[in-house]
């Protein structure tokens, strides 16, 4: 029994990785790189930076987001999330804390099933509050190099952030990084020693109850591609009602913040001037801005939809040149620094952090037609798996229905994978110093393929 996989983003690699260490005989398509394509940041460990979503989704998440770190804890950077709600925004922070609570006792839960699922610290530390007042006092305290308590990790930002310019209470969260860099290391570093990978694109049909893939005959097939999964449908003959969204992130960089930083989210409605404020940190003073405005990360005839003739929302061009051959740097350029300008509105300082001229971008497919959809279930035809992954931590969940489908179809041994051994086995020191590699091969500062924190606390 063979398994084909079109798309190498971190969806597929996933998969293939899940499903090879099952010894399932699986060949992976990809045109370009491996998990290459829209900016990771974050977890989403309960949804938080979304107000919009339901609490369905945000435990949905929640869950998704351990399995995840179990799964690849060498690309995770163990540091928490602030949250906080502008005094001009419509929302307010109560609104979020009833919500936390919850998760907070569902992380208990889960704990209490696996203790190997206390991945988010401890559950009473899950989440904690803090008044103008606690700011106030946080900001005489001194900067720490390796902040080992909630307070200490809120030092910066109290320092920093114009404290008039928010509601309270100030929400801080164990909502963790995802350095797209080092996944990335990890399944070139396993699925190309395995000759998994064939660097190409796919041409797809079907010849029975048989897949050809490239020549090639496979018994199950595995639609990963991205904002291309329409493309594959479309050839098999599939309708499915879908969104694509292009959007993107910028990198900056600012040798005066060059300490150790959560990450902050400034709530905001999106798609208007007072949209989400999302600043990450990465290693050595670089930052990764959102801004979710039309003018920053999102883009007015950014959305597109499938329609009755195909199941593939077409972009518009000039975002498939952008994809395919990259920026004009003084577009790339103007956007970031209105990035910069977006978030200096809540911390004045940053204003003088310097732009880079490649952004993290990339198209995102929805299915359904709810562009504020995060959680996503996986959808099947006869052998044919369909995975349109919206947050990233959701491939877990999507590799072991896969898994559970090949195992009814074909009967392979079922055994859900939390852990790959192979992945755990990996060292630090050979990640970084391949996702440095892959970074710097992309146009990216190097110090984009290090951990940022990687102190896990217990």
């Amino acid at each position: 029994m063979r398994v084909a996989i079109i798309g190498g983003g971190v969806t597929g690699s996933s998969i293939a990785m899940y499903l090879d260490n099952l010894g399932v005989d699986v060949t992976l398509f990809e045109k370009n790189d491996l998990v290459s394509g829209p900016p990771i940041c974050h977890l989403h460990a309960g949804g938080n930076l979304y107000r919009e979503i339901t609490l369905k989704e945000k435990i949905a998440l929640l869950k998704e987001s351990i399995d995840f770190i179990r799964l690849y804890p060498q690309a995770i950077d163990f540091r928490p999330t602030i949250v906080a709600v502008p005094v001009d925004d419509e929302g307010e922070p109560e609104d979020l804390i009833e919500t936390l609570e919850i998760l907070k006792n569902e992380y208990k839960k889960m704990i209490e099933k696996d203790p190997k699922n206390k991945v988010l610290g401890e559950p009473e530390d899950y989440y904690k509050l803090y008044y103008k007042k606690d700011l106030e006092k946080l900001k005489e305290k001194e900067l720490v190099k390796e902040p080992k308590t909630l307070d200490e990790w809120m030092i910066p930002f109290a320092k920093y952030t114009n404290l008039n310019k928010i509601k309270y209470p100030v929400i801080l969260v164990q909502e963790y990084g995802v350095n797209v860099f080092r996944l990335s290391a990890i399944a070139k570093m396993i699925l190309e020693k395995k000759d998994i990978v064939r660097y190409e694109e796919a041409k797809v049909s079907k010849k029975g109850d048989k897949w050809i893939v490239n020549g090639e005959e496979f018994d199950y097939l595995i639609n990963a591609a991205g904002f291309k999964s329409g493309i594959v449908d479309d050839a098999l003959e599939f309708k499915r009602e879908r969104l694509t969204e292009f959007k993107a992130a910028y990198v900056v960089k600012n040798k005066k913040f060059d300490f150790t930083w959560p990450e902050i989210i400034f709530h905001g409605k999106r798609g208007t001037p007072k949209g989400m404020a999302q600043f990450t940190p990465y290693a050595n003073g670089i930052f990764q801005l959102h801004g979710m405005t039309k003018d920053i990360t999102l883009f007015d005839d950014g959305l597109v939809s499938s329609d009755e003739e195909s199941s593939y929302p077409k972009l518009p061009n000039h975002f498939i040149e952008k994809i395919e051959k990259g920026w004009q740097k003084e577009e790339a350029a103007s956007r970031a620094k209105r990035a910069i300008k977006h978030m200096s509105k809540f911390i004045p300082e940053f204003k003088d952090s310097e732009v880079t001229y490649v952004p993290l971008f990339g198209a995102q497919q929805i299915p359904g037609r709810d562009a504020e959809l995060r959680a996503v279930e996986i959808s099947f035809e006869e052998n044919y798996a369909r995975c349109e992954v919206v947050k990233a931590s959701t491939v877990t969940s999507m590799a072991d229905s896969i898994a559970k489908d090949l195992s009814k179809r074909f009967g392979i041994k079922y055994k859900k994978q939390i852990e790959i051994p192979e992945i755990l086995s990996l060292s630090d020191e050979v990640i970084t110093k391949k996702a440095c590699e892959i970074a710097k091969s992309r146009g990216y500062p190097e110090d984009m393929g290090k951990r940022n924190f990687s102190e896990l606390k217990s």
